[in-house]
């Protein structure tokens, strides 16, 4: 049985997205490609078969650029079965600093960009009644760090809408899920993906602690992006993958604890919850 896919892959031109993308082609899958450059996304792939792999300029922050993206991929290949949303970037400071352009950046790329990518292949997902999008957060969307609160509020409204997502399409035969990984070695904290913007104000010891640590071990996460690559495409196999689906230990070790603490918080509270209703 032939098993093969078309996967549409944002933000592939570098880490996960680039990793990704090579080992579909190597696994026989046929893939659409994008990022900013079409040229130097076929240099980095480094496979420039018309019958397999498509390289595709995009402009995430143009709803008419990602459309185009979509029917050329169609042209191609027919179908779309597989949508990785991997496109995004880091963003560390305190909120104070952020400027209001740069939180509206972020979330026009982490968020916004997803959304409208959703939007344009759901016809051709439903008109194939299947179909499987993965979204790729981060468990900081649900366990965040000190000086992180915009990136983890860009990947928690991600988890929030492929939650719902998953609600309102499972009718049509198409699975969601949001992988949500802890650190993995891709170059996340490089100054290519992160925007790392200056604690110039007194105090903040814990934002400035924990960006050094972040910082520090960049090049040294424990988490391997080849073998999430090889998750993804065993989730595609599957005729029940997750909804959320964290990724490396200390992202389960993290969201775990975190459960807990709130299973506990919420029972502490709950006669206070439940006495906000009419009696």
């Amino acid at each position: 049985m032939n098993t093969s896919k078309v996967w549409y892959v944002t933000g592939a031109s570098q880490g996960l997205g680039l990793i990704l993308v090579k080992a579909l082609l190597e696994n026989g899958h046929r893939v659409a490609a994008s990022s900013r450059n079409a040229e130097k996304l076929k240099e980095a792939v480094g496979i420039a078969d018309p019958n397999g792999f498509i390289a595709l300029t995009v402009d995430l922050n143009s709803a008419d650029s990602i459309a185009t993206s979509v029917q050329q991929t169609l042209e191609a290949f027919g179908r779309i079965d597989v949508v990785v949303n991997n496109a995004g970037y880091g963003m560390v400071g305190t909120v104070e600093e952020v400027g209001g352009q740069e939180v509206r950046d972020i979330f026009d790329i982490n968020v916004l960009a997803a959304i409208n990518v959703v939007r344009e292949v759901l016809p051709v997902m439903r008109r194939q009644q299947a179909g499987y999008i993965i979204n790729i957060g981060s468990v900081a969307g649900f366990v965040g760090a000190p000086g992180w609160s915009v990136y983890s509020a860009t990947k928690a409204a991600l988890a929030a809408f492929s939650e719902v997502l998953a609600l309102d399409v499972q009718e049509f035969g198409i699975k969601v899920t949001v992988a949500e990984p802890s650190g993995f070695r891709t170059g996340f904290l490089t100054e290519h993906s992160l925007a790392n913007i200056g604690t110039g104000i007194d105090g903040y010891e814990a934002v400035r602690a924990t960006r050094e640590r972040y910082l520090s071990g960049n090049g040294k996460q424990p988490g391997d992006p080849v073998r999430a690559a090889a998750i993804f495409m065993e989730l595609a196999a599957s005729d029940q993958p997750p909804l959320h689906l964290y990724l490396g230990e200390d992202a389960y070790n993290r969201a775990s604890k975190k459960l807990k603490n709130m299973t506990d918080e919420l029972e502490s509270w709950k006669s206070v919850s439940i006495s906000a209703d009419f009696h």
